[in-house]
C-alpha cells in the first residue's frame, strides 16, 4: 500500500486575551537522520491560522512546529518564559490531514493534535 498524501494545519490561540494569535512566525520541520529538516516556514493569520500546510506532502514519521512565541509576545509589550514553543508529533495513520493547536501565555502553552476530519 502506498503513501497518500497528509496534510498539517496549525493554529495558535491567544491565551492571555481570548483570541486567535495573529502573526505567530512558525517552522515545521521533519525529522532526517538524526537532524531536523525545514519543510516549510509560515506565519498565522487573522484567525490564527496556518492552512497551506495542508497542501504538503507529510509521510510517516516525526515532525515538529515550532511556534516563535517571544516575537508575538514583546509585540504585545509582554516578555515570555517561553521564547519559542516546539510541538513534536508523529504522522503514522492514513489519515489525510491533521491539526496541531497551541493555546499560547507567557509562562505556560498546551497543545492539541488530532485529525482533521
Amino acid at each position: 500500500m502506498g503513501e497518500r498524501d497528509m496534510g498539517i494545519a496549525a493554529q495558535a490561540l491567544d491565551g492571555v486575551y481570548g483570541r486567535p494569535a495573529a502573526g505567530v512566525g512558525a517552522r515545521l520541520e521533519r525529522a532526517d537522520g538524526g537532524k531536523w529538516l525545514t519543510v516549510a516556514e509560515a506565519e498565522t493569520d487573522s484567525r490564527g491560522r496556518i492552512e497551506e500546510w495542508c497542501d504538503h506532502r507529510l509521510d510517516r514519521g516525526l515532525y515538529r512546529i515550532i511556534f516563535d512565541s517571544d516575537r508575538y509576545f514583546v509585540g504585545l509589550g509582554l516578555s515570555a518564559a517561553y521564547p519559542e514553543i516546539s510541538v513534536m508529533f508523529r504522522i503514522q495513520d492514513e489519515v489525510d490531514s491533521y491539526q496541531i493547536q497551541v493555546m499560547l501565555s507567557p509562562y505556560s502553552y498546551s497543545t492539541y493534535f488530532g485529525s482533521r476530519v
